[in-house]
Formats: C-alpha cells, structure tokens, sequence
C-alpha cells in the first residue's frame, strides 16, 4: 500500500510525508492515527485531522452539507476543550459518525461507563488523575511519559470500568522499564543511569578542562616549588588523580616518556589521557545503553499495554468530562425513521454560559411520553416550522443537527431523553442570503441528491426562501417538502411562507414559535417551546416597537414611526405600553 493511496493525500502531500517521515513510518502514522506525527511531519493540522477522519474509517459521508460539516466541528471543539491530554484532544477531533448502530451502542456504553465512574470518585482523586495526565502532557507523550502515567494512575487505586485494565499492569516490569526509558536517550545514556559511565564522564570533562589550560597546570606544579624532572612529573600524576579521579595507572600509562619540554609533557599526556577516557566512555556507554535495550525489549509488551490502557483512559476520561459538563445524557436508538428529544439545549449556548430554555421536538413516530401540552404529534416525518424572529427557530435545527450527528458518533446528547433513528445523510442548511442563480442552483445541487439517493436523510433547512425571490421560493420549498415526504426521509422546514405552502402532504405538519411580548429592558420575550399545529407569527410589531422605543434621534424616531405605522401603529403602542406597565 503507497501513502497517496489514502483519501485526500495527493502528490505533493505524499512527496512531503515521504520526505519527512518515510514511506513505512508515514503508512503507520496514518493507520494509527497519529495527529503529532503528522504535523510535526509538515502538514496543517486541519489537513492532517481530514486525512485521519478517512483513514480511521466511520461514515464521513453523513456530512452531506458545509453546515453539517460545521456542526460536527464545533461539537468535537467543544468536547476536544474537556481533554486531560493533548492526545486525548486529538484523539476525540478525529472522532467520526459511525457506520453501524452496534458501533454507536459500543461507544456510547463506553462514554456512559466512564461518566458513571467519574460521577462516583471524589474531589481528591480526580485532581490526582488530573495532575496524573497533566505529567503526561509535560515529556511530550511517547512510551515514557505512558509508563508513568500508567503508575501513577495506579496509585490512585481506581480501578472501577475504564480504569479497570490498570489492575493487569506489571507494575515492577513498569516501574523497570521506566527507569530504562528515562536512561536512554537519543544522543546517549542519562545521568544517574549507571554510577561507573557517570564516574568515566566526571573524569573526561576534569580531564578537558585541564587540557584546555595546560598552563595553569603547570603554574600550580611551580608554585609549589617544583620545577622540573621526575619530581615535576610525580607531581604532575597526584594533581591529575587528584583533580580529576583518575586512578594512578591509568595517569602513569598516558604519561608522555619523550616530551622535548614541561609544557608538550603535560599537553599531550593529558590529550592521550582524555583520549584514553573517552574510549572507556564509550565502551562503558555501549554496555549499559544494550542492557538498557535488552530490558525494554522484554518489557515491549507491557510497555505497548500501558500507553495504550492510558491513551484509552485518557480519551473515555475526556468525554466523560464533557458529558457531565453539559448534562447529556445517552439516546435510545429507533429502527425507522424518528428524531425525538425532550428537553433539548443546544451545546454553542449551554458553551456561551446564557440562559438556554430548553426545547421538546420531534419528527417521526416516536415514544417520548411527555406530560403536558409539550408532547410532540407521533408519525409526522415532516415539520414546517415557522415563527417569531428571532425566535430560536434556526438555534433548534443546529440544535437537532447536534443530537443526530453526536448519536451517530455513539456519544450522548444535550436532553433529558432522545429517540434517534441512524439516518445516511444529514443535510443542515442554514439561512444564506444572497439572492442569485448561482446559489441557488448550488444549493439544490447539495440538498436535493441525498434526497433521491434512496438512503435515509435527515433535512434541516432555514428560510430557503432567502436565495430566490419569494414566488418561485415557496413553490420550490413546497416541492422539497413533498420530496421529503415522498422519500424514506425526516425533515424540519424553517419558513416565513407557511401559508403559501398549503396545502401540506399529509405527513407534514406546521408548528409554531410565539414572541409574548418585549420585557422593561425592551428584549423581545419568546416562548421558544414550539406550539404543534399551528402556525407562528413573525410578530414584527416587536421589533419596531423596540427600535422606535431606542431612537434617540428625532428624525431617527420619525423613521420608525412611519414603519409602526406599515406593521399597525395601535400594536406598536400596545406593545410599548405593555413592555412600560410591566415595569
């Protein structure tokens, strides 16, 4: 298998790879996802993180729209902000849609394990597992920093679901094989690895200090009165050991016998003697660094254990984490065709830290059995939705988008509880206004063919009325609603031309999103529950109201005077005087 044989690697990305890594190294960094490498290797890391999303397998194509394409960035943006490592990170940014529902049942039972887990340890322990990861984090990943965390995950003596495979760890072979880890290097063997190699180094680096300044060595020989002969020499050998740790033979045996002069005597004596030591160095480090590799490659096994258990943990930990910080919880999978949520919260918002209402909605023959006025008509597999602007109409499909796309990658949901049917394609198109042909065709380009691809679709459109003029915008959206329904296909219509789409095939429906009013501050107060059957008014009286309310311009002021009066002046003043009573 070549490196370019893999989705999105052309020739000069593969000439980079090769070049960088080569062609084996480049193969396995690409099998095993292996973002670091990547990158390091030269790659941007979006581009790596596209490559590894195709490679890793899943079902990519589910993203029919750059919309789709962008929720499920955001989503894994969002959970990748829980990491405890950079790997758990990159880990989870690779995280695909999912190709079978026993695939996304398997995921989502190890997620729901480990929040479980983490709900019942206490504040200390997940702080030790924290700092555990962050030491991770410090040595820059790789076997080491693997060993370690390993250990010291140990020792928190958790050993419940995801931590489970630390009870089967050798923690001598571990604790062995760090050590050796930790000694070996790249351009040699660690101090404190072994006390004669250090020893043999002190020596060599007292031995080239002296060297370099020959002169001093001399100057000292003299100042104690010694000037030449064979007593300079004798005292020549006691301040070499002296200084140095030499033993006596070894200093006697690289004494020069013919040296013309005191000053070449001492020179090249200690140049053979620095030269004898850096010999005894290498041979020494050549010994210990075998031993060294000898002990890993009997420890290899539990070494690949350990830093897989941990990078395991680690990503499981990390999306744990996330669960519990947006309060999801797991889908039930449907066979057919349903979405359903109760209580549903979109997770840009919930990140934003405002205040979210949450929303209970659904399309499809669901089971949600919810109490009161809120539960969801059961088999309508189409909805038009329409309402109050900026009523959270568009929030609640990016928000149906969420559920579909993070059940399909076996992750829970942001609501209390969600049906969720797998679908092939997810076709999201949010409101793009810009009124010409050409959008207009790219856009029936992008959402018409996953439609009549006799796979199943999940469509979430916005206001497709705003890329063509509104005549021909409601024919075409009545004709995609009939195609969705015609088709094995769910679909929320977002839509200010409800009444231009009757009459609706009969598995569709129209619901509704009212504005109450505008709150004292003049903020317009919507009850983003939808209403079921019924049609939602875009209420623009609000909107006036508020921008007549705010003028502080005289002529300003007239300006929208004269629109209250194209909505109906009476429901501005009555919207006015409302917002002031309340007060």
């Amino acid at each position: 298998m070549d490196v370019a044989d893999y989705w999105g690697v052309g020739p000069k990305t593969r000439d980079l790879l090769v070049e960088s890594l080569g062609v084996e190294a480049a193969l396995e960094a690409i099998e095993s996802g292996d973002l670091r490498t990547l990158t390091e290797a030269g790659l941007s890391r979006g581009r790596a993180t596209r490559i590894l999303r195709r490679a890793q397998g899943g079902a990519m194509d589910v993203l029919s729209t750059r919309d789709a394409r962008s929720v499920y960035k955001s989503v894994l943006d969002l959970a990748s902000d829980y990491a405890v490592t950079r790997h758990a990170a990159n880990s989870i940014r690779l995280l695909t849609p999912l190709d079978s529902q026993a695939a996304m049942e398997s995921r989502l039972e190890t997620v729901m394990d480990a929040a479980a887990v983490w709900d019942d340890l206490d504040e200390a322990t997940r702080e030790h597992i924290i700092e555990a990861f962050e030491a991770y984090d410090s040595v820059e990943g790789g076997d080491l920093a693997g060993v370690r965390t390993a250990l010291a995950l140990r020792e928190t003596g958790v050993t419940d679901g995801v931590f489970a495979p630390l009870a089967d760890l050798d923690v001598e072979q571990l604790e062995a094989a760090a050590d050796a880890l930790a000694a070996l290097e790249a351009d040699g063997v660690a101090a404190g690895a072994d006390d004669r190699l250090d020893d043999l180094k002190m020596q060599l680096g007292a031995i080239e200090d002296m060297a370099a300044d020959a002169e001093s060595v001399i100057a000292t020989i003299r100042d104690a009165g010694v000037r030449g002969g064979d007593e300079f020499r004798e005292r020549f050998v006691d301040h070499v050991v002296s200084e140095t740790g030499v033993d006596v033979g070894a200093v006697r045996e690289a004494m020069v016998a013919d040296a013309p002069d005191v000053t070449d005597f001492v020179s090249e004596t200690l140049r053979d003697l620095a030269a004898d030591r850096r010999e005894a160095v290498d041979e020494r480090e050549a010994e210990v660094r075998e031993r060294l590799e000898t002990s890993l490659e009997l420890a290899r096994e539990d070494i690949d254990a350990a830093v897989e258990i941990v990078d395991e943990i680690a990503r499981d930990v990390s999306l744990a984490r996330f669960a519990r910080a947006f309060d999801l919880t797991a889908p039930t999978y449907r066979e057919g065709r349903v979405l359903a949520v109760e209580n549903a919260r979109n997770l840009e918002l919930i990140g934003a830290d405002v205040s979210v209402q949450p929303v209970t909605y659904a399309v499809g023959d669901h089971s949600l059995s919810v109490a009161g006025a809120n539960e969801p008509p059961r088999g309508d597999r189409v909805a038009v939705l329409t309402g109050a602007n900026s009523g959270g109409k568009t929030t609640l499909l990016e928000t149906l988008a969420q559920v579909q796309l993070l059940a399909q990658m076996g992750l829970p949901v942001p609501a209390d509880a969600a049906e969720v049917g797998v679908v092939d394609a997810v076709v999201f198109h949010r409101r793009h206004a810009s009124f010409n042909a050409g959008v207009l065709e790219s856009t029936l380009r992008t959402v018409v063919p996953p439609l009549t691809d006799e796979g199943r679709t999940l469509m979430l459109v916005d206001e497709f009325e705003a890329i063509t003029e509104p005549g021909s915008a409601a024919d075409l959206l009545h004709g995609l609603v009939t195609l969705t329904v015609d088709q094995p296909a769910l679909g929320v219509f977002v839509t200010h031309l409800a009444d231009d789409l009757e009459p609706l095939p009969a598995a569709a429906r129209t619901d509704g999103i009212f504005a109450e009013g505008l709150t004292t501050d003049l903020e317009l107060e919507v009850d983003y529950q939808p209403r079921f059957g019924t049609v939602g008014r875009s209420t623009p009286e609000f909107i006036v109201s508020r921008l007549v309310a705010d003028a502080d311009d005289r002529s300003e002021r007239g300006g929208f005077r004269t629109l209250a009066a194209a909505v109906g002046e009476q429901a501005v003043q009555r919207t006015l005087s409302d917002a002031e009573w309340s007060g």
